[in-house]
């Protein structure tokens, strides 16, 4: 039996000993996970330990939103999974390995989440506009690799578009020019 929903003190609503705030959440980094993903870039990018923590995570963040987009149709084929290697090796400069280790974990990172806002948040924090466009650029080839965009990838694209705060326009038009002829 589920415990009683009660009301909080705050407005929110608390089943149990967790208290749920509607359009209040915040999510902060969780220093244990960003502690992780240093890690990983350290032992396996032997990345000096000069402040790279936080690009690092940019990085796997972006990876996650394209692996977000590539299974938003709920079928990740082994295409797309090699498209994501190919824009992440691109996009930071990765050899082969390096981004296929990047893209497993963004991927395990995904499969983890509740979410999209701890992913966007950090890139909004971190990245310009610019660097957030381009990132929904790769995002649309993705989507579009398999030559159709269903309803549930352009709804994910729609709100990635808000999350990171891409203008109107310029999300139209990187849509219409990787969408197939």
């Amino acid at each position: 039996l589920a415990p009683p929903i009660k009301r909080g003190t705050q407005g929110g609503i608390r089943k149990g000993g967790a208290s749920f705030f509607a359009g209040l959440a915040t999510i902060e980094p969780d220093r244990a996970v960003l502690d992780k993903i240093g890690d990983f870039f350290r032992d396996r990018l032997q990345v000096s330990d000069d402040g790279h923590d936080t690009e690092d995570a940019v990085r796997l963040a972006a990876a996650a939103l394209l692996f977000e987009a590539a299974m938003s149709d709920y079928d990740l084929g082994d295409e797309e999974r090699s498209m994501i290697q190919q824009l992440v090796r691109q996009q930071f400069e990765l050899s082969d390995e390096e981004a296929g280790a990047l893209a497993t974990l963004a991927q395990e990172r995904v499969r983890e989440s509740t979410g999209l806002h701890g992913f966007t948040s950090l890139i909004n924090q971190h990245w310009g506009e610019h660097h957030r466009l381009n990132l929904v650029e790769q995002m649309w080839r993705l989507v579009y690799a398999d030559g159709r965009l269903d309803d549930h990838e352009l709804h994910l694209m729609r709100k990635i578009q808000r999350l990171l705060h891409i203008p109107q326009k310029d999300f139209v038009s990187a849509k219409l020019r990787h969408k197939p002829e």
